[in-house]
């Protein structure tokens, strides 16, 4: 029991920490939860989850911290409806798609998807971001194929790792769309948890739902996402960009040693 008692504590740990940061940097987390759920709980001892169960675990609490960012963001009035309507709708098709189609999936290739999806996203970090910060949030405009279209490829490989693809969607406003950063951040958590239905779906239609493990994680979540929100609203924009890009590139880095190895 007492094992158990640990592992709630973990898990707990994990999702507190992860939801936090997302708060802050308004992504599900999944970029940073995804690597924690599958290196911390072996390392403290804990049998390991496979990388399915991961994904699994990753798509409904990216639904939950989405959904409770979301909500800290919506008086700011910084989501634009158009946007989240031309990415939102591809991506939970794509969305639905990768998450289903994963179970055919070997666990080897779903961490491949998953730590390119981070490199991209670690790169576009850096690229110059052209939109502009200061102004009115209300008259922007964007390309919308290239909106859909890139939010329908980010779907299907964001289903398969039951991420939510909010990682690389804030990269692509930002470089591609030329979106001003906090914009970004509050339409990315909408489109983010209308893709998450999708994921979550598809992985539950799949058969990989851990319950026990989802629900803390969730809990922990739904405590840290706003708190992270509400120090992310105070905190440098520029600041954001890098505490989001470090992260990224550790995982990348993480990843792609295991996989080589």
């Amino acid at each position: 029991m007492g094992m158990d008692i640990m592992l709630i504590t973990v898990l707990f740990a994990i999702g507190f920490i992860g939801s936090f940061i997302s708060g802050m940097v308004g992504i599900g987390g999944s970029i940073i939860k995804y690597p924690m759920l599958l290196y911390i709980p072996p390392a403290l001892g804990f049998l390991a989850y496979s990388a399915q169960e991961v994904a699994a675990v990753s798509a409904i609490q990216v639904f939950f911290a989405t959904l409770a960012g979301m909500l800290a963001y919506r008086k700011g009035n910084f989501m634009n409806t158009k946007l989240v309507l031309y990415m939102g709708v591809p991506i939970i098709i794509g969305s639905l798609l990768g998450g289903y189609g994963s179970k055919f999936l070997p666990d080897g290739v779903i961490n491949i998807v998953y730590a390119v999806m981070a490199l991209i996203a670690g790169v576009m970090m850096f690229m110059p971001k052209k939109g502009n910060e200061d102004g009115d949030f209300t008259k922007i405009t964007f390309n919308r194929g290239l909106a859909s279209i890139s939010a329908a490829v980010v779907g299907i490989l964001s289903g398969i790792v039951g991420a939510a693809g909010a990682f690389i969607i804030i990269p692509i406003m930002l470089v591609l769309l030329k979106i001003p950063t906090r914009v970004a951040i509050a339409s990315s958590l909408a489109i983010t948890f209308i893709s998450s239905i999708g994921t979550t779906a598809g992985k539950i239609m799949g058969g990989h739902m851990l319950w026990i493990p989802s629900a803390i994680m969730v809990i922990a979540s739904i405590i840290a996402s706003p708190i992270g929100a509400k120090v992310g609203k105070k905190m440098n924009v520029k600041m954001l960009q890098w505490i989001l890009a470090v992260l990224i590139i550790a995982t990348v880095i993480k990843i792609w040693l295991d996989i080589l190895s």
